[in-house]
């Protein structure tokens, strides 16, 4: 399919030799023969309506519990942003005063 082009090197004397490669024989595979599609023995999955409700109600269950969860992610960082700064102007108030009353 593919020949790779050797180069010619070279030699210390300044003498040029080339590598010539051999033609080989090209060998033609046959492609394994397609398989033949298996008819299926077991049943299409069907939903009762039984089964939707059951996965309507796990759906949002799901996402409820999510959103429970996010929702109490975003009020753990408010509350600790509120809560440094309310450290970082009792802080200043306090280096404040001190450096007036002396």
């Amino acid at each position: 399919m593919f020949r790779p082009k050797v180069p010619t090197n070279p030699t210390p004397t300044g003498l040029v030799t080339s590598c010539a490669v051999e033609p080989t024989d090209t060998v033609r595979h046959t492609p394994p023969p397609a398989p033949v599609a298996q008819p299926s023995t077991r049943p299409a999955v069907q939903l009762t309506p039984g089964t939707a409700l059951a996965l309507v109600g796990g759906g949002t269950a799901v996402v409820l519990v999510v959103g429970a969860v996010l929702v109490s992610m975003l009020l753990a960082v408010a509350i600790s942003g509120v809560s440094i700064a309310v450290c970082a102007v009792v802080l200043r108030s306090l280096l404040a005063s001190g450096r007036t009353h002396r």
